[in-house]
């Protein structure tokens, strides 16, 4: 079993940055991909960026390219979302999510452990 707890999210004005972490506990963390997933009020949830166990290979949402970057550190069982250039449309709940494989999906449904999420509210 493996728990997740995100944090770092807030109020941001438009143009600014976040930095979302998701700490693990349970099994062993350094052989799971992780994944960042978001959700919107009246939205589907919907794929932001993922990571390799090793951190080798990360994986975005075409629209998240270049301005949000995942990173994992095996060490501290963390994984981060960096984000940068906030729009009011990054609006959501961010949940941090884990598969028991060591590649990166974009797929909801690969993912077999899910965070609480974090709220990240971007004002105009």
């Amino acid at each position: 079993q493996v728990q997740l707890v995100e944090s770092g999210g807030g109020l941001v004005q438009a143009g600014g940055s976040l930095r979302l972490s998701c700490a693990a506990s349970g099994r062993t963390f350094d052989s799971y991909a992780m994944g960042w997933f978001r959700q919107a009020p009246g939205k589907e949830r919907e794929f932001v960026a993922a990571i390799s166990w090793s951190g080798d290979s990360t994986y975005y949402a075409d629209s998240r390219k270049g301005r949000f970057t995942i990173s994992k550190d095996n060490a501290k069982n963390t994984v981060y979302l960096q984000m940068n250039s906030l729009k009011p449309e990054d609006t959501a709940v961010y949940y941090c999510a884990a598969r028991t494989t060591p590649l990166p999906s974009g797929s909801y449904c690969s993912y077999d452990y899910w965070g609480q999420g974090t709220q990240v509210t971007v004002s105009s």
